[in-house]
C-alpha cells in the first residue's frame, strides 16, 4: 500500500515512525515482565476526535458571535468531557503489565501463535487493543483478575524468533483520542523446519500404506491385533477390520525392535534445506506410526526413541542445524 492510498492518520503515524523513532520505537527487546508507565504512552486525536473539536470550534464562534450563554456553557462542558477522556483513557492502559509470553509449535512458512497474559488488574481496563502486524485482537481485563490472549504472527524461517513489536492500544472512553505503547517481548520460540509435502516414503519400506497392505494380504492377522481401549484411532487398520467384523489395529509393539534410521548423509541430490525439510516430515511421519527411529545429523545422533519428547529433541535439532552443516555431503 502506497502513502497516497493510506488513511492520514496512519500515513501521519508511519511518518512519525520514521521521523521519530526514539519516541515512538522500542527497538530493543525487553525481558518480562513489561510494565507500562506515563513515559512510553503516547496520544494522538482519532478522525472523530478532529471532527468533534472541528464541530467545538464551529459551536464557539457561533455562541460567541450571538452572545448565546446557554450554548456556550454547552460548549465548554463538551470541550471538558473530550479533555477528560485523555485522562480515563491514559489510567486504561498505565500500569498495565505483559507477564508471560509463549509461543505454540509451528513450521517455518506457516503462522506462529503466541499467547499473551496481562496482570495488574487492580482497575478495571476495558476496550483494550493488541496489534502485531495486520493480526488485532479486542480484549478487556476485569478488576483484580488476569487476562489471556492468543496472536498470530508470521514464521518465515526455521530457528529462533522473536514474537516482534505488540501494539497495545485503547480508544477508550469516548473514541476521541487513540492511546497506545509497544511492547516487545524478549521471548525466542523455536520454530522447527518447513515439512516435505507430500511426504516421501519412509526408507527402507511404504510407511503406513505398506503395512496396510502387508496386513490385509495375510488372513493370519500378520502384522495386526485385536485393539483395546487404550490404542489411538490412527492406529486402526479399517479394511481388515471390516473383513473380519472386529476392530483390529497395527502390532506396533511387534516390530518395537525394527530401529528406523534417518540419516542425514544418505539423502545425495538434495540440497541442505531441502534435506532437512525431508527428514522432518519423515519424523512426523514415523511419530505418527509410532515407530522407534533414529535421527543421524552431520554433528549429531538423536535416538533411537519413540514418543512425544523424541519428537521435539529431532526437530529441534533440525531448526538449529546450522547452515553451514547444512551444505555438507
Amino acid at each position: 500500500m502506497t502513502d497516497r492510498a493510506m488513511p492520514f492518520r496512519a500515513r501521519l503515524l508511519a511518518i512519525a515512525e520514521r521521523a521519530l523513532p526514539a519516541l515512538t520505537r522500542l527497538r530493543r527487546a525487553e525481558a518480562l515482565p513489561i510494565r507500562l508507565d506515563r513515559r512510553r504512552i503516547y496520544v494522538v486525536p482519532s478522525g472523530f476526535g478532529l471532527a468533534f473539536a472541528a464541530l467545538l470550534f464551529v459551536m464557539l464562534i457561533g455562541s460567541l458571535n450571538y452572545g448565546n450563554n446557554p450554548a456556550l456553557l454547552l460548549t465548554c462542558l463538551l470541550g471538558a468531557a473530550a479533555g477528560a477522556s485523555v485522562y480515563f483513557g491514559f489510567a486504561c492502559l498505565s500500569g498495565l503489565e505483559l507477564a508471560q509470553v509463549r509461543g505454540d509449535e509451528a513450521y517455518a512458512g506457516g503462522p506462529l501463535r503466541i499467547h499473551l497474559r496481562f496482570t495488574r488488574g487492580a482497575r478495571a481496563r476495558p476496550s483494550l487493543i493488541a496489534r502485531s502486524g495486520k493480526t488485532e485482537i479486542a480484549f478487556s481485563i476485569p478488576a483484580e483478575t488476569e487476562a489471556a490472549i492468543d496472536l498470530t504472527v508470521g514464521a518465515p524461517e526455521r530457528g529462533w524468533q522473536r514474537p516482534g513489536r505488540i501494539r497495545i492500544g485503547t480508544g477508550y472512553p469516548l473514541g476521541l483520542f487513540t492511546l497506545w505503547s509497544w511492547v516487545n517481548p524478549d521471548v525466542p520460540m523455536l520454530v522447527y523446519p518447513t515439512l516435505e509435502s507430500p511426504v516421501p516414503a519412509l526408507p527402507g519400506g511404504d510407511g503406513a500404506r505398506g503395512e496396510h497392505a502387508r496386513a490385509g494380504s495375510s488372513e493370519e492377522h500378520s502384522g495386526l491385533r485385536e485393539y483395546r481401549v487404550s490404542d489411538a484411532a490412527r492406529l486402526i487398520a479399517w479394511k481388515a477390520s471390516v473383513r473380519h467384523d472386529n476392530l483390529l489395529v497395527r502390532d506396533t509393539e511387534r516390530r518395537s525392535g525394527d530401529v528406523l534410521t534417518l540419516d542425514h548423509a544418505a539423502l545425495p541430490g538434495l540440497d541442505g534445506e531441502a534435506r532437512i525439510r525431508r527428514l522432518a516430515a519423515w519424523v512426523i511421519a514415523a511419530d505418527a506410526e509410532q515407530r522407534s527411529f533414529a535421527l543421524l545429523l552431520p554433528d549429531e545422533t538423536i535416538g533411537p526413541g519413540l514418543g512425544e519428547t523424541h519428537r521435539h529433541r529431532c526437530l529441534r535439532a533440525l531448526a538449529l542445524l546450522h547452515r553451514a552443516d547444512v551444505s555438507r555431503g
